[in-house]
This record gives structure tokens, C-alpha cells and sequence, in this order.
């Protein structure tokens, strides 16, 4: 992430903002924010926010008495959510020492991001050390890539025809789906009372050159990886191939992306 430029940093999440959040990640919002019970008035911090779809969605149910922060490492992301929602309370920081005293918040909730950690057990002990007693924690992440059979396609494209490397990008994010080894995870760390729900989710990009983008653009340079002009127009026309199953009739591409929401409450 060092490597690109803050204004660098902003492009990509516009990018995340534009075509994956709505494609992939809108609908996840209000899922989570039912599994973490959001109430009127309360304190709630979404670790990891990208952009904010999360926090924003919060932020409609906690009302004009509520307090919603996000955090993301991520400088441009940060960027990008504040000039969405200004109102809301952005800050830069990792998950693995949050900038927040301890027991401030009612729910903490983070969507997609714990695979993405460098540490995830330190993370989930930082969010147990800012949520309240009796505060409610949920945490999403995408079930195994054995059951998202489009990004599975599209990693073994990537790796065909740019090298595995991006295939193993595209695939890490899947990396957490075995819900044995989720709870072994929280259980670790001392979250004995959490509860682990599978729940269907669907992904909808309006073309396959948007899909290629939203990863190309608005994912892969977070992982250092940047492709040039020629080479993704290859994986644009090898993409037309691979998603044939996905097409709908006005060209869109819609597959299933199930996901395991994990809820716990601290005592």
C-alpha cells in the first residue's frame, strides 16, 4: 500500500465505491446491521469500512442521537468516506490497535475485512477491548470459494492468463469461508458465545468489463498488483468467455456469493 500515492490511494476507492459496493457489498449492510441489533442512539464503530457503506447504513438507524465512527487503514478509502458522509467519524488506524478507548461502543461490526487482516485474532481481541458489556459484535466474511463458483472461474482465469499471482489475489478474500476454522478463530481469543450463520448473497455487476474493473481498479492495486491497458483488455475478452453462465439478457452478470455473518455478545 506504501507504494501508491495518496491521490493514487483516492482513485482506487472511488473506483471500490463505484462498482463494487453496489455490485457486491450494498446488500451485506443491512445484514449486518440487523445481526449487531443496531438501536437508536447508540455508539457503533465499523472496523475496516472501505468507503463506508457499512457505516452509513449504521448511521440511518442510530438516528441524530447515535454515534457512528469507521476506521480503515487504508488513507485513500478514509478519503473517499469522508467526502461521501462528512457527518460521520472517520479515522485512519488499524484494526489490530484501534484508535478508541476501551468499552465505548454498543456494537461493533466489521463487513469483509477480518480475512484481510495481518492479525486476525489480535483484531477481534481490539474490538472485544471497545465494545461495552453486553455490546453486540458482527463480523462478515465470504463463505469458501468452492461455493462462489464465478470468482472461482475468474481467479483460475486471472492465473491463466496473467500469472497465478492474481488468481491468488482475487481468491484470498475467500479465505476464511470453513466455519470450523472461524470458530476455532473466535473461540481463540476467548469469544466462546459466538454464533455462526451462513446466509445467501448475491452479486450483480451491470457488464463483464465493470466486473473486471471493479477487481482490476478498485482491488488488485491494494495488493500491489497494477495491470496495464493491453493486458486487461485480454482478461476483459477472456472474461466474456468465463462468465457466459452468468449473463443475463441485458448483459449484466448476477451469481451467487453466499457469506457467514458471526455474532457475539461480550458479557
Amino acid at each position: 500500500m506504501s507504494e501508491l500515492s495518496i491521490q493514487e490511494l483516492e482513485k482506487v476507492a472511488e473506483t471500490y465505491e463505484r462498482l463494487l459496493v453496489p455490485a457486491l457489498f450494498e446488500e451485506w449492510a443491512h445484514r449486518l446491521a440487523d445481526a449487531a441489533e443496531i438501536q437508536p442512539d447508540q455508539h457503533v464503530l465499523d472496523v475496516a469500512c472501505g468507503t463506508g457503506i457499512l457505516a452509513r447504513t449504521v448511521a440511518e438507524r442510530t438516528g441524530a442521537g447515535g454515534w457512528v465512527s469507521g476506521v480503515d487503514i487504508n488513507p485513500g478509502m478514509v478519503a473517499a468516506a469522508k467526502r461521501i458522509s462528512p457527518d460521520i467519524d472517520w479515522r485512519k488506524g488499524s484494526a489490530e490497535a484501534l484508535p478508541y478507548e476501551d468499552e465505548v461502543f454498543d456494537a461493533v461490526i466489521c463487513q469483509f475485512g477480518l480475512m484481510l487482516f495481518s492479525n486476525p485474532e489480535t483484531a477481534l481481541q481490539e474490538m472485544m477491548r471497545v465494545l461495552k458489556s453486553r455490546g453486540n459484535l458482527a463480523v462478515a466474511v465470504f463463505d469458501s470459494l468452492d461455493n462462489s463458483s464465478a470468482y472461482a472461474a475468474m481467479a483460475d482465469m486471472y492465473a491463466r492468463v496473467v500469472d497465478e499471482r492474481v488468481g491468488a489475489a482475487l481468491r484470498f478474500p475467500f479465505s476464511m469461508g470453513e466455519t470450523d476454522v472461524l470458530a476455532s478463530r473466535f473461540a481463540a481469543v476467548g469469544i466462546s458465545n459466538a454464533v455462526i450463520t451462513s446466509y445467501e448473497g448475491m452479486a450483480r455487476f451491470s457488464n463483464v468489463r465493470n466486473m473486471v474493473l471493479a477487481d482490476v481498479k478498485g482491488w488488485f492495486p491494494l495488493a500491489q498488483i497494477h495491470l496495464d491497458e493491453p493486458t486487461i483488455e485480454a482478461v476483459v475478452r477472456e472474461a466474456e468467455e468465463v462468465l457466459q453462465p452468468y449473463l443475463t439478457a441485458d448483459g449484466a452478470v448476477e451469481f451467487r456469493v453466499p457469506g457467514i455473518i458471526i455474532t457475539a455478545t461480550k458479557p
